[in-house]
């Protein structure tokens, strides 16, 4: 009998653990079309993840400290059919994505006199938004950066983030993205593009913890800046670019240098390609008077007149916290640009218009013609026989403009 249980016992210990607690997993891209599931387990044991029923444990990415709990991942690999955390079905990447969500700067700003009521979803919708836009089953999402806004404790006298955690840490990870983003992890595949707020005087050690794209090492220091890496996704090849190192208003002239090149060797991405950076490059804000400024002095002085490489057919950014689409002058040689930095953290004032645009810099790039939105929202992008439809939903899930994305412009109008 001791013989028995013995082996019995031997042989439950060389199964993978089975159905061990995780707080958050989600799937998400890496450099060339890597593919991942990742975990926030309880404590530092990385659950089993079952992949078209074969069952293994997970690998710890970064074991669990006073900070964070560990973080689990595992490759998936291409063609899998089916991939789940005990119970808890994971989605699967599809080859040629034809429903693409578009969301960002989605956390709840809590900064010096800064202060939103994370408590109240009219102030901070992101987590009702996250359950509109998982009801679309979009196939892949696009987040262009800026996850953790919570920088500061909540003051006392303001009763609208009462509660609430602070700072690079995964109680505020999991306040401010993780436990509203559920539903949406949930839905679809991410691609995560890094925002300024994840530099690495923010929350950047965090974000290289559990959304990096590369693999983490705990002994290294925070890395300031990410090379560009591709993700195929069939019909479009989009190309993730680091510039929260690439302030707005000053030149970084150790870093012109650097986006310079990365600009430049998109001559040789595949075509079409769209390029994803949280910051845009030639964006725009109300200025006095209501008159649109803006453009990135940093990126701008790496460009100067050359333009983007042809290869780029559209760009897609956050940082700005409207809707716009614009297209720039036949000259300029500039793929139209899409802004999606409406996605829960305090809005801006939309320009009137973005037409006459005044850009920093002397890069001669002028708006041609455009649209900016107020109100919090997302975009859903859906691919046609002759380009993509661009949906741009409210926090409601009610579509406030029917747009589009062909022959190299995009173009919008009001629902019918």
């Amino acid at each position: 009998m001791r013989k028995i249980l013995l082996a019995a016992v031997l042989a439950a210990a060389a199964l993978p653990a089975r159905a061990q607690p995780m707080q958050s997993a989600w799937v998400q891209y890496g450099p060339n079309g890597v593919v991942e599931a990742r975990a926030m387990a309880v404590g530092d044991a990385c659950p089993a993840i079952s992949i078209d029923g074969a069952e293994r444990a997970m690998h710890v990415r970064a074991a669990g400290d006073a900070t964070f709990p560990a973080v689990c991942s595992m490759p998936i690999p291409a063609g899998a059919k089916s991939v789940s955390i005990g119970e808890h079905a994971l989605p699967v990447p599809v080859a040629d994505p034809t429903r693409i969500l578009v969301m960002g700067d989605t956390g709840c700003r809590i900064k010096g006199k800064e202060l939103q009521a994370c408590n109240d979803p009219r102030k901070w919708p992101f987590p009702e938004m996250a359950k509109e836009e998982a009801k679309l089953k979009p196939d892949l999402v696009i987040d262009v950066g800026d996850y953790l806004y919570r920088e500061n404790a909540c003051p006392a006298g303001f009763t609208g983030c009462i509660g609430t955690p602070h700072g690079d840490n995964w109680p505020t990870w999991d306040a401010d993205f993780f436990a509203p983003a559920t539903p949406l992890l949930a839905a679809a595949p991410w691609v995560m593009v890094r925002g300024n707020h994840e530099d690495c005087h923010r929350a950047g050690p965090g974000w290289l913890r559990m959304l990096g794209p590369l693999p983490y090492d705990p002994n290294a220091a925070c890395i300031p800046h990410l090379a560009p890496y591709a993700v195929p996704t069939g019909a479009v090849n989009l190309v993730v670019m680091d510039d929260a190192n690439a302030p707005d208003t000053s030149v970084a002239d150790d870093m012109v240098a650097v986006y310079r090149s990365e600009i430049a060797a998109l001559a040789d991405a595949p075509s079409p390609s769209w390029l994803l950076m949280h910051r845009p490059i030639w964006g725009a804000v109300a200025g006095p008077l209501n008159v649109p400024v803006g453009g990135n002095r940093t990126l701008i002085a790496a460009i100067g007149t050359t333009g983007i490489p042809s290869p780029v057919a559209l760009m897609l950014s956050g940082h700005i916290h409207s809707f716009e689409a614009m297209n720039y002058g036949a000259g300029d040689r500039v793929p139209p640009q899409i802004v999606a930095g409406f996605g829960g953290d305090k809005l801006e004032p939309t320009p009137w218009t973005l037409k006459g645009t005044i850009f920093q810099g002397d890069s001669g790039v002028a708006v041609k013609d455009g649209l900016s939105l107020p109100g919090f929202g997302f975009l859903l992008m859906r691919k046609t026989a002759h380009g993509w439809d661009i949906d741009v939903h409210n926090v409601r899930g009610k579509i406030e403009r029917r747009c589009w994305f062909r022959a190299g412009r995009v173009g919008c109008r009001k629902p019918r």
